[in-house]
């Protein structure tokens, strides 16, 4: 189960993201960056994740990865 949350407040950085905007980020990888979902499976269990750490996570298989882009 992924609850989404979209708030500001409830962001975390992605892995490997630096402080803040970049300014050569794309409008939709900053979207991907900044909705969080709650994970109720697997290592993430009870934690908040990025849609863009999700998506580059052994969770979501090559296939299905732009099924969840078309999603965001």
């Amino acid at each position: 189960l992924i609850a989404v949350k979209t708030s500001d407040k409830d962001t975390v950085p992605a892995a490997g993201e630096k402080d803040g905007d970049s300014p050569k980020e794309e409008p939709w990888e900053k979207a991907l960056k900044t909705t969080v979902v709650d994970m109720e499976v697997g290592e993430f269990r009870g934690h908040k994740i990025s849609v863009w750490d999700l998506l580059h996570s052994k969770y979501i298989p090559e296939e299905n990865r732009k099924e969840l882009l078309e999603l965001y």
